[in-house]
């Protein structure tokens, strides 16, 4: 074998072996399976994609990121429920069925509780929403970060809806949480909680007549198909939350867990700022596509229909987070 021979098969081996092994560590890529119940163009999927880029990017390519939007893994509780048993690995999800799982997170849902954004905003940001988050590693789940859907706000099919009076009747889908429904209860409504992958469909075959949700919501599921009346009563803030499952992340090194809690926090910031641009420039579009929108609510008759809320809430749980929340320096 002559010298020159040698060395074209020694770096033909060697770029072969280095070929081999980027393919190997390609393969070695573990998928990590992201659920949400929005669709593909919706504020999760946003914060999805900044999940993704900052996980990818922070660990080189030793985790890929796939997305799985409008409920392709189940509903909201079907979805908490896997990342328990490790079938899911990170969601992002309202907080509207994490009561069942974590009822520390049911203050969150009392109608009225926060004035605007700063404040919720400064909350869940500060001490009682970690506190929060850590209660979550109490039952299965790990909190990674406080995400958002923004204000709830109230839609029908049936008539415009300016005082609590106008609710009275109506069977309007609410999460599956008591919270929720008992302050539907309290205005006369007939609460009727289902996942959100089937309410499109309900709405559309008058199962239900109206609904609540955010702006960003509301836009992303192209409500105005199948409602014809926005209230903007404001009545409800709804955080997000970015949880992920222990089985996974309680495996992980500290560098790489490091990994997942800044991706979550991409994920938030990304969400939030589609949220506010949303705020501004949704009612508008919701307009433009046929929905009569209710501007100038009195939101003092709401509060003090849905007073019972409180009432039930602090019954069962005590009123120590909610005392924590009313007297944050928020």
């Amino acid at each position: 074998m002559t010298a020159t021979f040698a060395r074209r098969s020694l770096s033909t081996a060697i770029a072969g072996a280095t070929l081999a092994l980027g393919a190997a560590s390609a393969q070695a890529a573990q998928t990590i399976n992201l659920g949400h119940t929005l669709s593909d163009s919706s504020h999760y999927s946003v914060g999805a994609d900044a999940f993704k880029e900052t996980l990818e990017r922070l660990s080189d390519g030793e985790f890929e990121v796939v997305e799985h939007p409008s409920g392709a893994l189940g509903g909201e509780r079907a979805m908490i429920e896997g990342l328990q048993i490790g079938t899911v690995d990170v969601v992002i999800t309202s907080t509207g069925p994490l009561g069942n799982f974590v009822p520390e997170t049911y203050v969150l849902d009392l109608p009225f509780l926060f004035k605007d954004y700063d404040q919720a905003r400064c909350v869940l940001d500060g001490p009682i929403g970690q506190d929060l988050l850590n209660k979550m590693g109490e039952h299965d789940l790990v909190g990674l970060a406080w995400s958002e859907n923004g204000f709830r706000h109230l839609t029908n099919s049936k008539r415009a809806v300016e005082t609590p009076a106008d609710v009275e009747g109506l069977k309007v889908r609410t999460m599956e949480n008591k919270v929720h429904m008992a302050a539907f209860e309290a205005m006369g409504a007939h609460p009727t909680p289902m996942a959100f992958p089937e309410l499109f469909t309900a709405l559309q075959q008058g199962t239900v007549d109206g609904q609540e949700n955010p702006i960003t919501v509301i836009v992303a599921t192209k409500f105005w198909e199948v409602q014809d009346n926005l209230s903007l009563t404001g009545h409800v803030y709804s955080p997000a939350v970015v949880l992920g499952s222990p089985i996974l992340l309680d495996g992980l090194s500290e560098e790489e867990r490091g990994w997942f809690d800044q991706a979550a926090q991409a994920s938030a910031a990304a969400t939030r700022e589609e949220v506010s641009r949303l705020e501004r420039e949704g009612v508008e579009l919701l307009r433009e596509n046929g929905m009569t929108v209710e501007t100038d609510i009195d939101k003092a008759p709401f509060q003090e229909a849905v007073e019972p809320a409180y009432q039930i809430y602090t019954d069962q749980y005590g009123s120590e987070m909610l005392d924590r929340v009313r007297a944050s320096d928020c």
